[in-house]
C-alpha cells in the first residue's frame, strides 16, 4: 500500500502561548498542532505543508528575523528530555535536533544575527541555554531564577543581550561570548511583584513591555534597569497573554479573557501610562498576536482554537477559520452524501463543508461533552449522545434542537445507530447496556434494553435489513444482537478495549479495531479465535 498524503488539516493548536507566526516573506503563517508544525497560506490557509519530527505536543515555536530558521520546542513525559528542532524554513527539512532541557522546552528566542538561538526550560528544568545555530552545539547556559522564569526574549540588535521574566521575576541577561557565560541583572521595579507572561522589545533597544498575569502592562528602561510607568489604570481581567507594536507606534495587548485592546503610551495625570484607544472580544483567551511584516494587520489566535485578522486602522476583526478546542468523539457523515459531514466535541457539535474546510453549522450545549453522534438514514435530524445520559436531536440546517430523552443511560451515552426505516435508535451507554428506542414525532418509547456488556459500549452498526445489530465494548466483547427478539446471537472475545465495529460491504465479516492498534476481520458465523485472526 503506498503512503497516504494529508491534504487538508482542520486545526489550530491554540493553547500553545505565540504559537501563530507570520513568517517574514509575507505569505505564510506558522503554527502548531499536536506534534505537527504547519506552514499555510496566509491568503489560502488550505495550502499547508506539514514539518514532522517531535515525539509529542509542541510547546513553543521561534522564527529567526530573516525566516530562514524555525525552532519548536516539545512537551514530553516527566523523567525524559525534551526535543528543540530547528527547521530549514527553505528546504522544510530538520537542521539540528537539541536536547538538555527536561520535560518541557517552555520558550525560545533567535537572535537578530540568527547565531544564536535562546532556550528556557519548562518548570521541572528552569534553565537557559544558547545554542550556536550553525554547530547545534550549546554555548553556555545558567539557572534562570530562584523561581519559576515563563517567557524569554532577545534584544532587537544585539546578540549579547536577552530578557527573560515569570513568577515574580524580570531579569536583563547579558551574553559574555568570549567567556562562554551569561549573567543575569534584576530590574528594579519597586514595590511593583508581577507573574510576567510576556515581553517585547522594541525596536531600538530602548525600552521592554512586559504583560502579567495582574493584567497590567509595565514599561522598563533596558539601559537603567528601572520601571518606567504602567497601565491602563483599569486591568485587563484574566491578565495579558500576548503583546506587539504596530507601525503607528501603538500597542495591541491580547488578554485571559479574550479581549484585544489598542493602548497609546500617553501622559496621565500621574505621569506616563498607557490609555486603551480601541478593543474587541474574542472568543477564548488570546494566546498569539502575530503582525503580518509590512502590512498594517494582526493575525491573532486564541485558546479555543479560532484564528482572526485584525485591521489596525478600523480595528475590524474578522474570524478566519475555527476547529474544536477539545478532544473530537465523533465523525458521521449523512448517508450517501460526502460533501458535509459532523463532529462533536466538549459542548459542541460542528458541521463542516468537506471540500472547504468551513463551518457550516455550531450547536452549543454548554457544560456537557458530546461523545457521539449519528444522522438518520434520510437526513432529517442529527442524532447525539452526551455526557449527561441524554441523547439530543437537532435539526441539520437550524441547529434546533428537535428532541432530547432524558436519563437515557446511567453515566454517558456513548454509542449510537438507527435502523434505514428511521424508527428504531439504539444507543450504548457508560453503563454497559445497549437499548432500542422507538423514535416519532410525537414520542420516543424504549422497547428494549439489553444487558451482557460489563463495560463501556464504544460502538454500535445496524445490518442493512435492520435484523441485526452488532455494538464493540471496553470489556473486550462483541455482541451481535438479534433485532426482533432482542437477544444475543453471537459474540467475539479478544483481550483489547474495542473502540469500533465495522461491517463488511458483503456483511461476511466484521471489522474491529481496539486498543492493541491491530484491524481485525471475523467470519460472522464463527466464533473469532485469536489464534486464527492475530
Amino acid at each position: 500500500m503506498s503512503t497516504l498524503e494529508i491534504e487538508n488539516v482542520i486545526g489550530f493548536a491554540g493553547d500553545v502561548s505565540a504559537g501563530l507566526i507570520a513568517h517574514p516573506d509575507r505569505k505564510n503563517m506558522i503554527y502548531p498542532l499536536g506534534s505537527n508544525l504547519v506552514i499555510a497560506k496566509i491568503a489560502n490557509p488550505k495550502e499547508q505543508l506539514f514539518l514532522q519530527g517531535h515525539s509529542n505536543k509542541i510547546s513553543c515555536v521561534a522564527v529567526s528575523p530573516s525566516g530562514r530558521y524555525i525552532a519548536t520546542g516539545q512537551i514530553t513525559h516527566m523523567g525524559f528530555q525534551a526535543d528543540i528542532i530547528v527547521w530549514d524554513y527553505e528546504k522544510l527539512e530538520k537542521v539540528h535536533t537539541l536536547t538538555l532541557h527536561k520535560v518541557k522546552v517552555q520558550s525560545l528566542s533567535f537572535s537578530p544575527s540568527e547565531k544564536y538561538l535562546a532556550s528556557l526550560g519548562g518548570q521541572d528544568d528552569n534553565n537557559i541555554v544558547i545554542w550556536d545555530v550553525e554547530t547545534g552545539e550549546p554555548v553556555c547556559g545558567s539557572p534562570a531564577s530562584n523561581d519559576l522564569a515563563l517567557t524569554i526574549q532577545y534584544f532587537q540588535t544585539r546578540d549579547d543581550m536577552l530578557v527573560t521574566g515569570g513568577n515574580y521575576n524580570l531579569r536583563v541577561w547579558e551574553f559574555d561570548v568570549p567567556n562562554r557565560k551569561i549573567r543575569p541583572t534584576d530590574c528594579n521595579l519597586g514595590q511593583l511583584k508581577r507573574v510576567y507572561t510576556c515581553i517585547y522589545v522594541d525596536e531600538n533597544d530602548e525600552f521592554m513591555y512586559c504583560g502579567s498575569t495582574s493584567g497590567d502592562l509595565i514599561q522598563v528602561n533596558l539601559a537603567t534597569k528601572l520601571f518606567r510607568c504602567s497601565g491602563p489604570k483599569t486591568h485587563f481581567s484574566e491578565g495579558v497573554n500576548c503583546i506587539t507594536q504596530m507601525a503607528d507606534g501603538d500597542f495591541i495587548v491580547g488578554a485571559g479573557d479574550g479581549t484585544v485592546a489598542k493602548l497609546r503610551l500617553a501622559a496621565g495625570r500621574g505621569g506616563l501610562t498607557f490609555l486603551p484607544t480601541k478593543s474587541a472580544r474574542l472568543q477564548g483567551s488570546v494566546t498569539s498576536l502575530a503582525r503580518h511584516p509590512g502590512a498594517q494587520y494582526l493575525l491573532i489566535g486564541t485558546n479555543k482554537s479560532n484564528m482572526y485578522s485584525l485591521t489596525n486602522s478600523d480595528f475590524k476583526i474578522q474570524l478566519r477559520s475555527t476547529c474544536h478546542y477539545s478532544r473530537i468523539n465523533d465523525i458521521a457523515f449523512p448517508e450517501g452524501y460526502a460533501d458535509v459531514f459532523a463532529t462533536c466535541s466538549m459542548n459542541d457539535i460542528r458541521v463542516w463543508n468537506s471540500r472547504t474546510g468551513v463551518e457550516l453549522l455550531r450547536i452549543n450545549v454548554q457544560g456537557v461533552e458530546c461523545y457521539c453522534i449519528t444522522f438518520m438514514k434520510d437526513g432529517g435530524s442529527i442524532v447525539s449522545g452526551w455526557s449527561d445520559g441524554k441523547i439530543r436531536a437537532f435539526g441539520p440546517q437550524s441547529g434546533a434542537e428537535l428532541y432530547s430523552i432524558n436519563d437515557a443511560h446511567q453515566g454517558g451515552v456513548t454509542a449510537l445507530a438507527c435502523t434505514s426505516d428511521n424508527e428504531r435508535l439504539i444507543s450504548g451507554g457508560e453503563d454497559g447496556q445497549v437499548r432500542v428506542w422507538k423514535v416519532t414525532k410525537q414520542s420516543r418509547v424504549m422497547i428494549a434494553s439489553m444487558k451482557e456488556h460489563k463495560s463501556t459500549v464504544n460502538d454500535i452498526r445496524v445490518r442493512a435489513n435492520d435484523s441485526e445489530c452488532v455494538s464493540a465494548s471496553s470489556d473486550g466483547s462483541c455482541i451481535i444482537w438479534d433485532m426482533s427478539r432482542f437477544a444475543r446471537n453471537n459474540s467475539l472475545f479478544a483481550s483489547t478495549f474495542f473502540k469500533s465495529i465495522l461491517y463488511h460491504p458483503d456483511e461476511s465479516q466484521l471489522l474491529t479495531c481496539g486498543t492493541d492498534r491491530k484491524v481485525r476481520a471475523s467470519a460472522m458465523r464463527v466464533v473469532w479465535s485469536i489464534d486464527e485472526t492475530g
